[in-house]
């Protein structure tokens, strides 16, 4: 796996699932909530137990839900921009710090190499929000780029743990 920033702008990261782009791409897609890591530091719901949704189209949202059957709460992460199976999804992200006109944004390209899929996650848009930002808990420029790649990586580790443990790859 690697990481990159681009002037505190922007994260990379890259990591190899050992299953085609068809696959891979379903497995971010529709089985986002099964490898998607839980807790205050990854979900909206933070320590209640939510379920994260992609709607499969472009305007589509990524929402998680959660409640206790009498009354659920849906929490909209993003909006779909670019919905292109199997090699490309793109979508805006907003944290819950955000005001209304705030968002970055995350592109995900799914790539064959030899057999396994090259999944690269991109989450960008960053300099437009002031130094300050809650979002950015106290960091600013690399400093932030790289709590920011970590954030992905280890996202992106349990996508590659569950691409392997469901699928019986290496």
């Amino acid at each position: 796996m690697s990481a990159a920033a681009k002037g505190g702008d922007a994260a990379r990261v890259t990591v190899m699932v050992a299953v085609p782009p068809e696959v891979a791409f379903q497995v971010f897609t529709r089985e986002i909530d099964l490898w998607w890591k839980r807790g205050p530091r990854y979900r909206p719901a933070g320590k209640k137990t939510g379920t994260l949704h992609f709607e499969e189209r472009v305007g589509g949202r990524l929402f998680e839900s959660y409640g206790d059957g009498q009354a659920e709460t849906l929490v909209e992460v993003g909006r779909i921009t670019v919905w292109d199976p199997p090699s490309r999804l793109s979508f805006d992200w907003r944290n819950s710090t955000f005001a209304k006109n705030e968002c970055t944004f995350v592109d995900v390209g799914f790539a064959a190499i030899h057999g396994k899929t090259e999944v690269t996650v991109e989450h960008r848009g960053w300099s437009a929000l002031r130094d300050d930002h809650p979002a950015r808990h106290g960091q600013v420029a690399s400093a932030f780029t790289r709590t920011l790649g970590m954030f992905w990586g280890e996202l992106m580790s349990a996508m590659r743990e569950h691409v392997s443990t469901s699928r019986g790859s290496t």
